[in-house]
């Protein structure tokens, strides 16, 4: 059995489907990990979201942030943003079907050697931690009201994790780390506001992976979110497959035997 990670989606299902047929994916032997944001900015969110559900166990999707804002206006607590692409979603047939089996994925999968979430790992959370941490919001997202925890979904605050947090603000912070974090200061703590080049960064802020006191070193982390990457990190242990496959760039996957990866170019 082999198994390819795939960066983010974002409804490019033509892409989707040449990468797959370049990989020579077999449904029968081979299983598909996602990063996350299947859906919105592309313009077959209905049509990718129906696909990777269809997969059944031969997939496996961390949850992203495009993926909670569809979750969150679905819910009627959140409204549509200039440029999402999800009304399809909204007005098909299978709606409620398709939510609730979104609303059900993990935002961290750890197996075969390597952690998958949508952004990363806070720098500051070991592997026990940030799957104890995960199961907390998975618990809420998957019981009978989430929607007062999709309605305060939104903000930058608290921007550095403690244990010491709770209610809503625990929530929130845990789900920028795992959805939205791209780079930290120093001590850890999130800056939500860039999301340009590393090249371009503030003097003060660094990569996420490149945090000096990182206790996650160890971990071979999978993650997308980051276009801006290219699908570069330069440091060891840390597999960014974002890229860019919505703003015309590539549709990326990694075999995760041999960490070989895969491209095709996006229309």
């Amino acid at each position: 059995m082999t198994t390819y990670a795939i960066g983010d989606v974002q409804g490019c299902f033509a892409p989707l489907k040449i990468l797959l047929k370049q990989i020579q994916f077999d449904i029968e032997k081979d299983t598909l990990w996602f990063t996350g944001d299947l859906v919105n900015r592309g313009l077959h969110s209905l049509d990718v979201l129906r696909f990777i559900k269809s997969l059944g166990v031969k997939q496996i999707t961390v949850l992203g942030n495009h993926d909670l804002h569809l979750l969150a206006v679905a819910y009627g607590v959140a409204n549509m943003q200039s440029g999402d692409t999800f009304n399809e979603i909204l007005s098909a047939s299978d709606r409620d079907e398709l939510i609730n089996w979104l609303r059900f994925c993990p935002l961290l999968h750890d197996a075969a050697g390597y952690v998958l979430t949508h952004a990363g790992l806070a720098p500051s959370w070991s592997l026990p931690e940030a799957i104890k941490l995960a199961r907390e919001v998975e618990q809420i997202l998957r019981g009978d009201s989430p929607e007062y925890f999709l309605a305060n979904l939104y903000g930058n605050q608290p921007d550095c994790w403690s244990d010491q947090l709770s209610g809503i603000e625990r929530l929130r912070c845990i789900i920028n780390y795992f959805t939205r974090m791209r780079f930290c200061y120093p001590d850890g703590r999130l800056d939500l506001s860039f999301k340009g080049k590393i090249s371009n960064k503030p003097q003060e802020l660094i990569p996420w992976f490149q945090v000096n006191t990182r206790v996650n070193t160890d971990l071979k982390i999978i993650f997308g979110h980051w276009a801006a990457l290219g699908g570069q990190a330069d440091v060891p242990n840390v597999y960014p497959l974002d890229t860019g496959c919505v703003w015309g760039h590539c549709l990326t996957a990694m075999r995760l035997e041999d960490e070989k990866r895969f491209s095709v170019k996006c229309v």
